[in-house]
């Protein structure tokens, strides 16, 4: 296999375990494990058999709440720390933006701090000289270039290692939330560089709580949940999980109704959606016909009313709609059953993952009865906020 076809990085099943030092009996176990030569007795696990490929060209984003072994996983990376099992590979130079300050000696100032990181990535005196002022004019920070950098701000520094990194552009850019640090106007260059970093060929790692970013710029993501990957593939389904699973972590989980239709007055017999019977999640494509078929019973034999709502996970109303409101009579169809079918065409719901809800309600649609649930998720690509696709040009 040739150099430019095998992977800039190989994260082979690596593990990292701190010792647990609660206490000076915890820290003696923990030198004598280490003395042995042994793990730690106790310890703490933040990643667990974590296993992936990074391809030249390819982009991926880190995902996943705060504790989640992120930033290790991109030190393990950087060979800032070393994991406590398996190996990481890396090839070819790295550009890593980790943590504010990082390489940067405070005595120095930032025009030193520069030959000296340019230095380490093999830049030489004649190289620099012309990349200099393109360093300078990048980072913006004017004549804090010849102050020391321990006066700099948390932005100033971020400012300064990006435009290393822009000046020597590496083959693999490794970041960790550098996009959220400095004002705006920065942050949008940074974005702006790291999109063409990325169209011109450019191999990315990033870390980032922003999925609008995570989206933008990568096209494959990785949720990392409690030290373990949750979720590897296309950015789109990974990030959507991930935003569904916050959102349903806001709200208590709905318990499965187990009383049968027969059981209420005006009940609900089968819903059926797009042909499918919901009894898992479902999953369908954005912007395609939806169609519900939905089976009411009646023990008095008077027609029922039907509604159907749609609601986000986190418990926010999307739109609802019933038969009595609309003047929608159910289709008899024998023995106190009734039957209705409703249909959204081209569903302008945008990717995400949503709670459908149909109710069996009387005639005059005034009391609820029964009510059917199941998550649906809606799946595609759109960067648009919100919870549905508004028509829309620009002129």
């Amino acid at each position: 296999m040739s150099e430019k076809n095998l992977p800039l990085v190989e994260v082979n099943h690596i593990s990292k375990r701190y010792p647990v030092l609660a206490n000076s009996g915890d820290r003696l176990s923990a030198l004598f494990d280490m003395l042995r030569g042994r793990a730690p007795t106790r310890h703490t696990t933040v990643l667990s058999d974590i296993n992936f490929k990074l391809m030249p060209g390819c982009s991926i984003g880190i995902i996943g709440e705060n504790g989640a072994g992120k930033s290790t996983l991109l030190k393990l990376i950087t060979r800032v720390l070393t994991p406590s099992e398996g190996e990481v590979i890396t090839r070819g130079a790295i550009g890593a933006l980790l943590e504010l300050g990082a390489g940067f000696h405070p005595e120095y100032s930032g025009r030193e701090n520069v030959r000296l990181s340019a230095a380490l990535y093999g830049i030489g005196d004649a190289e620099l000289k012309e990349k200099m002022l393109e360093i300078e004019q990048f980072a913006d920070i004017g004549r804090y270039i010849d102050e020391p950098t321990k006066h700099y701000s948390s932005g100033m520094i971020v400012r300064l290692g990006f435009a290393i990194i822009a000046a020597v552009r590496p083959p693999l850019l490794i970041t960790d939330e550098v996009l959220g640090v400095g004002d705006e106007s920065f942050q949008k260059k940074c974005s702006r560089w790291i999109d063409d970093y990325v169209s011109s060929g450019g191999t990315l790692l990033l870390v980032s709580h922003s999925m609008y970013h995570v989206q933008k710029l990568c096209r494959e993501a990785i949720w990392l949940h409690q030290g373990k990957v949750e979720m590897h593939g296309d950015v789109y389904n990974v990030t959507q999980s991930y935003l569904a699973w916050h959102e349903s972590r806001q709200t208590q989980t709905s318990h499965v109704e187990t009383r049968r239709a027969s059981d209420y007055e005006f009940g609900i017999e089968s819903v059926i959606c797009n042909g499918l019977d919901a009894s898992a999640e479902l999953v369908f494509p954005a912007r395609g016909d939806f169609g519900i078929e939905a089976v009411l019973t009646s023990k008095d034999g008077t027609p029922p009313t039907m509604m159907c709502g749609w609601v986000r996970v986190d418990g926010t109303p999307v739109y609802g709609i019933s038969s009595e409101m609309e003047k929608i009579t159910a289709r008899e169809l024998g023995d106190g059953r009734y039957s209705f079918r409703l249909v959204f065409p081209q569903l302008a719901l945008l990717p995400g993952t949503y709670n459908l809800r149909v109710h069996s309600l009387d005639t005059a649609g005034l009391r609820l009865f029964q009510t059917w649930q199941c998550d649906v998720k809606i799946s595609g690509e759109s960067r648009a906020f919100g919870l549905m696709q508004m028509p829309h040009r620009w002129e």
